[in-house]
């Protein structure tokens, strides 16, 4: 079996580690009720509307 010829050095070890660890952000809709940025597949938190449904009471501003 093949041997690496040198060793890596700590920083190229933790920034390949790095580099698999990083965060993804998910996807961003606008809702077609209020065009406010929501997640998919999720209620509207400003305007509680999923799939031109309304499944959740609207949030008010007091």
């Amino acid at each position: 079996m093949a041997e690496p010829k040198k060793r890596k050095s700590k920083a190229a070890t933790r920034l390949r580690r790095r580099k698999n660890q990083e965060i993804t952000l998910s996807g961003v809709s606008l809702c077609p009720q209020c065009k406010s940025p929501f997640t998919p597949h999720r209620a509207c938190g400003v305007c509680g509307t999923y799939r031109g449904r309304q499944v959740v009471k609207a949030k008010t501003k007091k």
